[in-house]
């Protein structure tokens, strides 16, 4: 089993074009084609035609157990209605995390104003994802999306999950210094490159990722995600291939972790080494 835990359906090339349903169907198309069982998808912290609301996003899957939805909270636009309005679709379990987005919003993620997500959180059980890192957008301001900053929201809130998103890029170290202190917190490894690795850049990460994963960081403290359509789903698969973890930890990282943090029903039948091992062992014949 394969759980990309971090994709959107956002039209970032035209955001007053209507996303729903092409972008979701090309979402599912691009899962059947990488074998990608379960996907996650992250609304955004502004609502455009083009950035589909959580409310959109989550009745258009809704009945369909392939995809879990993770709500965008903007912290301009935050009120302590967004989150009731969330909670009949946490109790239906179709969302299944919150979002912020500190960098791409002039707001640090341990903002007072916020402290309300975390206390809901809290109540449902819920992991909260954080960007930390580079920005898409050559507007973010960089200073907001520090990973050292997710420690303090990580210290005040210990009972709740946090994912630091994209290793905290370029700051992997303090990432992985925040991850290593706090039991509560996690990364994933999504959103590392536009597009597809080229070969320079993929050398460059994969001794990242493996200096993280072998010397500083828990195997169950790192979740596979790629934030397609931004990256490319089969890119970066072919690039945890050439990473060589062993197998217990590669379950792990593919899909175990996100099924504990989001409480995502796990197919025994398509669980385990078999199936996802099939996967990257495909160029040398059929899974």
């Amino acid at each position: 089993m394969i759980i990309d835990c971090h994709v959107h359906v956002n039209w970032y090339e035209h955001e007053d074009r209507p996303a729903l349903p092409h972008r979701l169907g090309e979402l599912r198309r691009e899962m059947q084609l990488n074998r990608v069982s379960h996907a996650v998808i992250l609304t955004s912290f502004k609502d455009l035609p083009g950035r589909p609301s959580t409310k959109e996003v989550a009745d258009a899957v809704r009945g369909q157990p392939e995809f879990s939805v993770v709500a965008g909270i903007g912290a301009a636009t935050f009120t302590p209605e967004v989150l009731e309005a969330l909670r009949p679709l946490v109790a239906e379990r179709i969302v299944r995390g919150l979002k912020l987005y500190p960098g791409y919003e002039p707001y640090y993620p341990h903002d007072p104003k916020l402290t309300p997500v975390f206390r809901f959180a809290a109540e449902h059980g819920l992991p909260v994802m954080i960007h930390t890192g580079d920005t898409f957008s050559a507007k973010g301001k960089l200073k907001y999306a520090h990973p050292l900053e997710v420690d303090e929201v990580a210290v005040d809130h210990p009972d709740v999950s946090i994912i630091i998103c994209h290793l905290g890029n370029p700051w992997f170290q303090d990432t992985m210094e925040v991850v290593y202190k706090n039991e509560n917190v996690y990364t994933d490894i999504s959103g590392l490159v536009l597009g597809d690795f080229s070969d320079r850049f993929e050398r460059y990460m994969r001794d990242q990722l493996q200096e993280m994963i072998i010397y500083g960081m828990e195997p169950t403290k790192v979740l596979f995600g790629t934030d397609w359509p931004i990256s490319s789903m089969r890119s970066y698969l072919e690039f945890i291939e050439e990473l060589n973890i062993p197998t217990a930890e590669l379950e792990k990282i593919m899909f175990q972790n996100a099924a504990r943090l989001f409480d995502i029903p796990v197919n025994s039948s398509g669980a385990g080494a078999s199936g996802l091992l099939g996967w990257l062992g495909r160029k040398m014949g059929p899974a």
